[in-house]
């Protein structure tokens, strides 16, 4: 029998069949589509959207325009929260390379001293007497000087009794009559004639003054903010002295303004002059009642009264010196501010 060869020795398969479709319609094999390899085109993927967005405009004219002025807003107010907060970042970066050290820089607690007047004598013998203070008419009292003095030594003795403590007294230049002098610079020069009542050596070095304070919040806000200019950091802990019954607007409501920790907040009250005292007390409610309404004294009568105490328009540095709490400076309302602090 004869065998056939069919070409190579290499069997090959059969096509007995086109590899294609068949179309019973047409009575036509298709050819198979090439699959294209997707490839991605931005620009006619803008030119798609922008029809679509063409679309949707003249469809619905008012309802594209209130969403596109939405959508703006929302990354507008995006933009500038994150450009604020670069822009204090780069500001705080550029406080700590534009020196080297701070001062009082191993310092860890505030003590603060509130001013209540200028001192004006050109004497330092007469600390204690009235005629060489500057008083308003419901200072005039007898004893009143040596309250002033006793906030003095107070606040000497609570820095003496900690190694870690900066000592500051807070005031502006508050009353026009008494010249271009402020509170805590007289305080400081009582401290400084009486020789830092024995303790000198121990404190002077560490006592500085905050004199720009206009009211009793200023004085604890601002002195927070000179202590972060002379340390480098904020205060672990915080003593303010001042008259005994002022201890729940500082402890409570100022303290609470600024949400610093009660844990670390601490009081010294003195006495006020026996024959004020009744008047101080009343006059303190009030006062305390203004700062319930408007904690952050920046409303009504109590920023009168702070406009009143800057009789020589002195330009307010803060918060220059700590821009981490330039929120806090900024911020007016009755409710707590609820921005993030570094105490917090």
């Amino acid at each position: 029998m004869k065998s056939y060869s069919f070409g190579s020795a290499s069997p090959k398969s059969f096509r007995g069949y086109p590899r294609s479709e068949f179309d019973l319609e047409s009575g036509t094999y298709k050819r198979p589509r090439k699959q294209k390899n997707s490839v991605f085109h931005p620009i006619k993927m803008l030119e798609s959207l922008g029809n679509r967005l063409k679309y949707y405009y003249k469809l619905r004219p008012v309802l594209f325009f209130f969403i596109s002025l939405s959508l703006g807003i929302t990354i507008l107010l995006i933009l500038s929260f994150y450009e604020s907060k670069f822009r204090l970042m780069s500001n705080y970066k550029k406080l700590d390379m534009s020196s080297d050290s701070y001062p009082f820089a191993k310092l860890r607690n505030l003590v603060m001293v509130a001013g209540h007047s200028v001192y004006t004598s050109s004497s330092c013998q007469k600390v204690d007497k009235e005629d060489s203070w500057f008083l308003e008419s419901y200072q005039k009292h007898p004893g009143q000087a040596a309250t002033f003095v006793r906030h003095i030594k107070e606040g000497v003795e609570v820095a003496f009794k900690d190694s870690d403590a900066l000592l500051l007294f807070s005031g502006g230049e508050t009353r026009k009559n008494a010249g271009p002098r402020s509170e805590a610079q007289s305080y400081w020069s009582v401290a400084e004639s009486e020789e830092w009542f024995g303790k000198q050596e121990s404190v002077r070095w560490r006592a500085l003054t905050e004199e720009h304070a206009r009211d009793s919040f200023e004085n604890l806000l601002f002195s927070v903010c000179r202590f972060r200019e002379l340390t480098g950091t904020y205060p672990h802990n915080i003593t303010v002295v001042s008259y005994d019954f002022k201890e729940e607007r500082f402890a409570h409501l100022h303290r609470s303004a600024i949400r610093f920790p009660e844990a670390r907040f601490f009081y010294s009250g003195t006495p006020a002059s026996p024959t004020s005292r009744e008047a101080a007390v009343k006059g303190e409610a009030l006062v305390r009642a203004q700062f319930q309404a408007d904690p952050y004294g920046c409303l009504g009568s109590l920023r009168l009264k702070k406009l009143g105490r800057d009789p020589f328009h002195r330009t307010i540095p803060y918060p220059k010196g700590c821009p981490e709490i330039e929120g806090l400076f900024k911020y007016c309302g009755a409710a707590p501010y609820s921005g993030h602090l570094p105490w917090t």
